[in-house]
């Protein structure tokens, strides 16, 4: 099994200087090839505290820089925001630069303060993200790209540096409701997984992603990827106490960044199953939310951990899992001991163990 690292740049309410921020998660980004993790990744996020990270293949170029052997992945770019043939030049760069070891993974956003600000339509944003995974996901195959559609228009032109291997199998999309699933199959991306809804959710919408990835593509589906927030501390009580009180920092910037409470969803075409969350969201309240994302997380002792973490391959059949373990205001030094704790008492046993095999049943 693998085990990736994600550094999300978090500044909740401007604790520290962005400079502060970037410093110290440069630091344990630094940290995750020497203690052996199998993949990097960062997000991409506009405009708030939530997480400062507008460019993540700069990020992930810069990185490919300071290391030999890691994977560097998105988690994610999102398309909607960009230029499709810019994305396939930048992404076919950074994967010459780190020499073939780029992870891509795609998403389309619910952030209505990034839409507006890079004035794009969310209405459309299914529609956007639809042509321009198509048009991506070709051009990275074939080398050129050509797009006569409704939203974008892009005369044949060359990509160069032109891809030098497949992307397939390595390209992984996010998703939430049970229509992007389906629409991440089409595509034949793999699935993302971060965690937003009960686990149980999360397999259904997979088993259903997995029957129409067998029926289009007439193979099985790639694995899964989990993604989850970390807390990893020999001592049982303070890793929850750490968890009670990070876990809901993180949470509280992501509700106040997406408007989960808001009522505009209603009226975002595309955006039904954030309309039912943002309906719930209302009733029970922003603590309560908090702390039933806590309990999708991953936080206790290294054997809490391998367990939580084995839970979730149970249940979803994935061969690489991928952490976050600075975020909210953590102090670093925390987050780097739960880091360097994991990575020697949790990862070797993840290692170790087989992959599963994926079946197009």
């Amino acid at each position: 099994m693998d085990v990736g690292v994600s550094i999300i740049f978090q500044n909740k309410e401007r604790f520290r200087s962005d400079l502060d921020v970037y410093r110290a998660e440069l630091e344990l980004a630094k940290l995750a090839e020497p203690l052996g993790f199998d993949s990097l990744w960062t997000v991409e996020h506009h405009f708030t505290d939530y997480t400062m990270t507008p460019d993540p293949l700069q990020f992930l170029a810069f990185m490919a820089g300071q290391t030999q052997t890691i994977k560097l992945g998105s988690m994610v770019i999102v398309l909607p925001w960009h230029k499709p043939v810019v994305v396939a030049e930048r992404i076919a760069m950074l994967d010459h630069l780190c020499n073939g070891r780029t992870i891509l993974g795609i998403g389309r956003g619910i952030g209505r303060i990034e839409y507006e600000g890079l004035g794009v339509d969310q209405n459309c944003s299914r529609e956007i993200f639809v042509e321009s995974a198509n048009a991506l996901l070709e051009a990275l195959e074939t080398g050129r790209m050509e797009i006569a559609g409704e939203h974008f228009q892009q005369p044949l032109r060359d990509i160069r540096p032109a891809p030098f291997k497949s992307f397939r199998d390595r390209t992984y999309a996010a998703a939430i409701s049970p229509e992007s699933s389906q629409i991440m199959a089409d595509l034949g991306a793999g699935i993302l997984v971060i965690p937003q809804k009960k686990w149980e959710e999360h397999a259904a919408d997979l088993a259903a992603y997995r029957e129409r990835f067998a029926a289009v593509h007439q193979r099985a589906a790639p694995a899964p990827i989990a993604a989850c927030w970390v807390v990893c501390h020999e001592d049982e009580a303070r890793a929850q106490e750490l968890a009670h009180i990070y876990l809901t920092d993180y949470y509280v910037e992501a509700a106040r960044h997406y408007e989960f409470g808001g009522e505009h969803f209603q009226n975002i075409k595309g955006h039904e199953q954030y309309a039912r969350w943002a309906e719930g969201f209302s009733e029970v309240g922003t603590d309560a939310v908090a702390e039933f994302f806590m309990s999708l997380q991953v936080y206790g002792t290294p054997d809490q951990c391998f367990e939580q973490i084995m839970e979730i391959r149970r249940k979803f059949g994935n061969n690489t899992f991928v952490g976050v373990f600075s975020y909210g205001n953590m102090p670093y030094d925390e987050a780097e001991k739960g880091m360097r704790l994991f990575a020697e008492k949790v990862m070797p046993r993840l290692n170790a163990l087989p992959d599963v095999e994926q079946s197009a049943a």
